[in-house]
């Protein structure tokens, strides 16, 4: 097993089998379920695995610990690819106590039945384990209600953090950023927090600002990479997304049947790069999965979104991304839309309403609205779009 500091081992699995997370979101690159094995006067777990390990987590266990048992078990979040090993867990350790805060051992009760051998800790508050001592954050709505983050402080100062600057994408052989090629993590981790944890950008300050002050050397989160040299990085990419701030950039997304609406995208691309404009993202929604979109909408401050009229309403495909992009409460974008129909107009109105009902983007320059095909007159229309959101993004 790998040592992180003073007796901190890693203990976590990777999962390169599963093709979509929570069921929705794609992992082309796997995933890693992180735990942590702190080996001390006290033995003390924090965080389990997905149950399908179980083999391979007790086999990881056992490589540190051999016969001795373990004293604790800090679950910083009760996600089920978190706690899922924890009723079989105690058929091995039965006298584990657990740690958690009073929601932790709510849904460790509905989830596991398991109400015995727990110990309750507030924000704050603190425990000895011999050479290191634990203190406990809680940190609700990063991104369930019960979640909660653990320092220890002794040698090294680690923070187990649950999902909290997690990422996708298996370890392929080294777990610590130190040891291994890290560049493939970056936007996996966007993806990550877009996707996952964006709607809650005013928790995640809530919880930056508790640990404001504190010195960390190593990052354990529960999914990606153990954070050393990269500390600060990762720290200030979550700073600057929950504050929804992003790049100068542009996403156009849009939705097509015959290739119609696509020329107008086309156009709308064009003249922005040709005004200037570098970072252009243009994404088909029916084609790209939406994880990838959300995620280059954070990154970036421009946003222009298309679609045909489709049965006398808005294309299914983008009014689901539209849906999306509200349900994660984006702010600080600035938003133009286009849009086409054969008989009957509904497409543009309704991509406008979106905005003006759910979310409140700065909209820039006049919908552009294509009867059946691209005219010459459409084309200048597209082009004008595209000019006018360049102008207001190289502006700022």
């Amino acid at each position: 097993m790998i040592e992180i500091a003073n007796k901190v081992y890693y203990v976590g699995v990777n999962d390169r089998n599963k093709s979509l997370f929570e069921g929705l979101w794609p992992l082309p690159y796997g995933v890693s379920y992180n735990s942590y094995l702190i080996d001390d006067d006290k033995v003390c777990l924090i965080d389990t695995v997905e149950v399908d390990f179980f083999v391979q987590f007790i086999e990881n266990l056992h490589a540190v610990l051999g016969d001795r048992q373990i004293d604790y078990l800090v679950i910083n979040h009760m996600e089920p690819d978190h706690s899922g090993s924890l009723a079989l867990l105690k058929k091995y350790y039965p006298n584990i106590q657990v740690i958690g805060n009073k929601k932790t051992f709510d849904m460790m009760s509905g989830f596991y039945g398991i109400r015995e051998n727990t110990i309750e800790v507030k924000n704050g508050e603190t425990l000895e384990l011999g050479h290191h001592t634990l203190q406990f954050f809680m940190t609700p709505m990063v991104h369930w209600p019960e979640t909660m983050m653990t320092l220890s402080k002794g040698e090294a100062s680690i923070l187990f953090t649950g999902d909290a600057f997690g990422c996708f994408g298996a370890l392929n052989g080294g777990f610590i950023d130190k040891d291994i090629d890290t560049e493939g993590y970056w936007l996996e981790m966007v993806r990550y927090y877009s996707n996952i944890v964006g709607k809650y950008g005013i928790p995640v300050q809530n919880a930056l600002k508790k640990l404001a002050g504190i010195h960390i050397d190593y990052i354990c989160s529960t999914h990606g990479p153990v954070w050393h040299e990269n500390v600060e990085k990762v720290v200030n990419l979550y700073d600057r997304m929950s504050k929804y701030e992003t790049d100068p950039g542009l996403v156009i997304c849009y939705g097509t049947m015959y290739g119609n609406t696509e020329r107008m995208a086309e156009q709308i691309a064009r003249a922005a790069s040709l005004a200037g404009v570098r970072n252009i993202r243009l994404y088909n929604v029916s084609k790209t999965h939406h994880s990838y979109i959300l995620q280059d909408i954070f990154r970036f401050r421009g946003l222009i979104v298309g679609a045909p009229t489709y049965n006398a309403g808005l294309y299914h495909e983008m009014d689901v991304l539209l849906q999306e992009v509200a349900n994660r409460d984006i702010k600080n974008h600035l938003i133009g839309w286009f849009g086409s129909y054969s008989w009957a107009s509904k497409a543009v109105s309704a991509i406008g309403e979106w905005n003006e009902n759910h979310l409140h983007f700065e909209q820039v320059g006049e919908p552009v609205e294509m009867k059946q095909a691209l005219t010459p007159e459409i084309k200048e229309e597209c082009a004008r779009l595209g000019r006018e959101m360049a102008a207001k993004l190289l502006a700022e």
